[in-house]
């Protein structure tokens, strides 16, 4: 492998968080007098966070009044919840462990707020082995802005085009080419609803974690 880094996006591609986030927004549902959601509904908007959880489950978007409100409390019980269900995807972890035996360093890259993300990444045992940790509101702007990818080559004192970004959402594809990373989607993601894998623009398609030790 060529890179010297991997740099994964959290939901969806490192981590199946979607057990908890949609359980946190079924809860918000029931509060509401509201019935739960299919879990298979709830996938596919895991990606967007909070926005695609309240898209789904109340049709609502940041521009609306209720959005807000909403937001906080779904939050609060999505804290409360952060890591019951949630695991990092089985076919990965065996990766992870090969990526370190060559010495190739990976670390994650997430959209997610940091009071979320550090707490989760340490519930799953991960935090000391990933080089790097930038969330959401780590650098300037979030992705699909390049900034968080520019900082967390930074961190780890590589150049961009030292890195590969692997994400599940059409915004990782655009920050990481923004940056000027090679970029990889993978169809095991929660890919969202807006359009289909093959117009995002990545550089590579893959199906299964193993195949991220054969790119370069």
């Amino acid at each position: 492998m060529s890179f010297k880094a991997i740099l994964f996006d959290l939901d969806g591609t490192l981590a199946d968080t979607a057990p908890d986030m949609g359980g946190a927004l079924n809860s918000l549902r029931r509060e509401c007098g509201l019935e739960p959601l299919p879990m298979a509904a709830l996938r596919p908007h895991t990606s967007a966070g909070t926005r695609g959880m309240l898209r789904v489950g109340f049709g609502l978007s940041p521009a609306d009044k209720a959005y807000g409100p909403l937001a906080e409390r779904y939050l609060d019980i999505y804290a409360e919840r952060l890591c019951v269900n949630t695991r990092i995807f089985a076919d990965l972890e065996p990766v992870l462990s090969s990526l370190e035996a060559r010495g190739t360093l990976w670390g994650v890259v997430t959209n997610k707020p940091r009071r979320f993300t550090e707490p989760l990444l340490d519930a799953l045992k991960v935090s000391t082995r990933s080089a790097c940790i930038v969330s959401g509101d780590s650098a300037k702007r979030p992705k699909p802005a390049p900034d968080p990818m520019i900082l967390a080559a930074q961190k780890i004192s590589l150049a961009v085009t030292e890195c590969l970004y692997v994400g599940d959402d059409l915004r990782d594809i655009e920050a990481g080419s923004a940056a000027g990373m090679k970029t990889v989607a993978v169809r095991w993601g929660y890919l969202g609803v807006d359009s289909p894998i093959e117009s995002w623009g990545a550089d590579w398609i893959i199906d299964e974690p193993a195949q991220l030790l054969e790119l370069g």
